[in-house]
């Protein structure tokens, strides 16, 4: 099976016989396909891949794309045109990044440890999810009371009178019971047990072969379900397994839809695919320091919120109301219904050339967040680009609004830092929004 990995907007060869660093025109079509039929493929597979004949070009999706015989690892890069980093650096960042945008409780130790060596970002998510789990299951799987009915020797429970005189009434030596039994073969289980036979077809390395395997023996006394039977709605976290909540988490990513952006193939010869916008992710784990870093300040962190409409028809005696364009900014700071500021997270990087006034911002990114001043009435706006990792770290750019008093922020974070000075830095950054507004003098 041939196996790519390619920075985002980053080009692989196509040949007719293909080659060492790129794939053969059969393998391109399967991709491509496999692009078209994916949720997030957009028009043609174009936003994963766009095929132009003599070269596969990556868009601004990172994960695995799989297809028959092959299959493509596409990693983030904050800055197109820099060079390019290790992949196992890349690797471990992107899962540090999977494990804060998604909860995952992967922690960062096990992330590094995992991009050690590893061939792929699928392979570092199988191996934590198998060494998580081994480690779980060494403590004890959790049992629930379950319902049972038979026919026995001698009286088990309670007895079914109706059954025992009727369908045993010619049988004196069966009683009719109903009891409870205390089994470990519960959804949840069952969710676990299909995670270790499935993946154990696309684990890739001996190492983690052998604890899936290992995995298989523990849940064989589990009912094996297929993957379109799994009770996934049956499961329910409470403070008895409260342990298994992130693994459970896991466990969805790899084997459903979550976020739209997780598709599992049909066909085990096929691979897994999993895919992530990376706007979405960069704007999750955003969201997640953000309240890390606010944590002990009064202060609500809406995510995907306002939903307020830009156009409405036009009233005579009083103010429109918004019936049309729906917004949803990616991050509203409110204190007491009141919105403080406005943020937008853009994954893309900012001009380094100091000549730049506008220092690399979008033109329609400033249109959107001058819409968000006047819809959601606030003065204080930012927005977030990701810092390139290792770069010196730059006082936030701050413009005016011509005309009034709104003032829009430029910051740079940097995930590639360990979380605890992330957060810090985003501090530092997003505090001086939350200060009380100046009072006007009279």
């Amino acid at each position: 099976m041939t196996h790519r990995s390619v920075r985002e907007w980053g080009e692989l060869p196509v040949s007719a016989g293909g080659c060492a660093r790129g794939f053969s025109v059969r393998e391109a079509e399967a991709l491509v396909a496999a692009a078209r039929e994916h949720p997030l493929g957009g028009d043609k597979g174009s936003g994963i891949l766009s095929d132009h004949r003599h070269y596969l070009k990556a868009r601004q999706m990172v994960g695995v794309i799989a297809a028959p015989g092959c299959s493509l690892e596409i990693l983030p890069k904050v800055d197109p045109d820099g060079p390019d980093e290790d992949a196992p650096s890349v690797r471990r960042r992107l899962v540090s990044l999977l494990d804060l945008a998604l909860d995952l409780g992967i922690g960062e130790g096990a992330a590094a440890s995992m991009a050690h060596g590893v061939e792929s970002l699928l392979e570092i998510l199988i191996r934590t999810f198998a060494e998580r789990l081994l480690a779980e299951t060494r403590r004890g799987l959790p049992r629930l009371y379950m319902a049972c009915e038979d026919d026995l020797p001698a009286l088990r429970g309670r007895l079914d009178v109706a059954r025992q005189f009727t369908l045993n009434a010619v049988r004196p030596d069966r009683l009719a019971c109903r009891y409870d039994v205390l089994s470990h073969d519960i959804a949840l289980m069952q969710v676990m047990a299909c995670a270790v036979v499935n993946l154990r077809r696309h684990a890739r390395t001996p190492a983690t072969q052998r604890l899936l395997d290992e995995l298989r023996f523990v849940f064989a006394d589990v009912t094996l379900l297929p993957l379109s039977a799994l009770p996934w709605d049956r499961v329910r976290i409470d403070r008895t397994n409260r342990r298994w909540e992130c693994l459970f988490r896991l466990a969805g990513l790899l084997l459903k839809r979550e976020w739209q952006t997780t598709r599992h193939g049909a066909g085990a010869q096929e691979g897994l695919t999993l895919l992530f916008a990376m706007n979405d992710l960069f704007e999750a784990a955003v969201v997640t320091l953000l309240r890390r870093a606010l944590a002990r300040r009064k202060v609500e962190i809406v995510a995907q919120g306002g939903l307020r409409y830009c156009l409405g028809n036009v009233t005579k005696d009083g103010p429109c109301e918004g019936r049309h364009f729906q917004t949803r900014p990616d991050i509203l700071l409110k204190r007491g219904g009141e919105v403080l500021a406005v943020i937008d997270t853009k994954w893309k990087t900012l001009a380094a050339n100091p000549l730049d006034q506008r220092k690399g911002v979008n033109q329609a990114d400033v249109y959107q967040m001058m819409a968000y001043a006047r819809l959601y009435r606030c003065e204080r706006l930012m927005l977030i680009y990701p810092a390139a990792p290792g770069t010196l770290p730059v006082p936030a750019r701050r413009f005016g609004i011509d005309g009034g008093h709104e003032a829009l922020t430029l910051g740079r974070i940097d995930l590639a830092q360990a979380s605890t000075v992330a957060v810090t830095a985003l501090r530092e950054l997003v505090e001086p929004m939350l200060l009380p507004k100046p009072v006007a003098m009279s």
